[in-house]
């Protein structure tokens, strides 16, 4: 049985794993497909054939075959998007190409991802968005403001949340407490304590009613009703009754829920899928799990089953 000192998520068919004191990339099989340099304090998973990695609380990037690409020398770094990556070598921002060459000098004082081919970047005037090329697609005049998402991005104007389209005109007003990004349609949101969610016309498909909830995925929204955890759809039904102490969102047909301080995962009906046992859970990607037993991570199947490979 394969077991780990810390396991991540499976992305692109590879998860990162350290057992006693080597890192390594194992396949969805368990079979290790690349070693990490030991030099290094960490790794990432990889996004545009590049992963993270950390030596000294620096950062830099290696390719897939583990070939330092990127000296780490960063004090900040993201994973790349969209071909860039955000990078703080002192305290501006910029972007790089998967080469570590400055495709944008740094010049930001908050730089996020690439985002349907725009970054909300931060000057002193204010949050605007930024074309590939470092143009401004969306001049700063925003207090805040985060990624597009499905045509929309939510910015921030005088202490309140609205939305803007790609053109950077205003397609719902800023009169919300909290706005976040789109997902399967529906946006979350808040006014005073409570949570609901808007139609991209900004219409409130679903009345704020929740003491929190999370995005859409595949179809259902985890919300907290109290102090219980349940699931509705996107007309804001409660498909699977507030029961759970935590409820995660769900990935390939599975949701991650704790019970009486231990995970197993649902059905988008509700049903038990694997029975809680765990003692903390990562969502279903390429199939698979991590799950903590003890203070061991392994992973599982969809039917619960473990994964088994011999390291070589």
């Amino acid at each position: 049985m394969l077991t780990f000192d810390q396991a991540s998520d499976f992305a692109d068919g590879l998860a990162v794993v350290r057992q006693g004191d080597r890192t390594l990339y194992i396949d969805t099989t368990g079979h290790p497909v690349l070693e990490v340099n030991p030099i290094l304090d960490g790794a990432s998973a990889f996004s545009d054939d590049r992963a993270l990695v950390r030596v000294n609380d620096v950062y830099g990037y290696m390719d897939r075959s583990g070939a330092i690409v990127v000296d780490p020398q960063y004090a900040s770094a993201a994973p790349f998007s969209e071909g860039l990556a955000a990078i703080r070598p002192g305290n501006r921002y910029g972007y790089i190409n998967p080469a570590g060459e400055w495709i944008i000098e740094p010049q930001f004082t908050l730089g996020q991802s690439f985002r349907d081919g725009m970054a909300a970047v931060k000057v002193e005037s204010g949050t605007g968005y930024i074309t590939p090329e470092g143009k401004w697609q969306i001049a700063p005049q925003f207090e805040d403001g985060r990624g597009f998402s499905e045509e929309r991005a939510a910015v921030r104007l005088n202490q309140r949340w609205g939305y803007i389209d790609p053109s950077g005109a205003v397609v719902i007003e800023p009169t919300l407490d909290g706005a976040f990004s789109f997902s399967e349609q529906r946006a979350r949101f808040r006014q005073g304590s409570q949570w609901g969610f808007l139609d991209p016309s900004g219409n409130q498909a679903i009345a704020p009613r929740f003491d929190f909830a999370s995005d859409f995925s595949e179809g259902l929204a985890a919300v907290l009703v109290g102090r219980q955890w349940g699931y509705v759809n996107a007309v804001g039904d409660l498909v699977v009754d507030p029961q759970f102490d935590h409820a995660a969102d769900f990935s390939e047909g599975l949701a991650a829920v704790k019970v009486d301080g231990v995970y197993g995962y649902i059905t988008p009906c509700g049903e038990g899928a694997i029975a809680p046992q765990f003692a903390n859970v990562g969502p279903f990607s390429n199939g698979l799990a991590w799950v903590q037993v003890g203070a061991q991570r392994r992973y599982i199947t969809q039917s619960g089953e473990y994964l088994h490979q011999e390291l070589d």
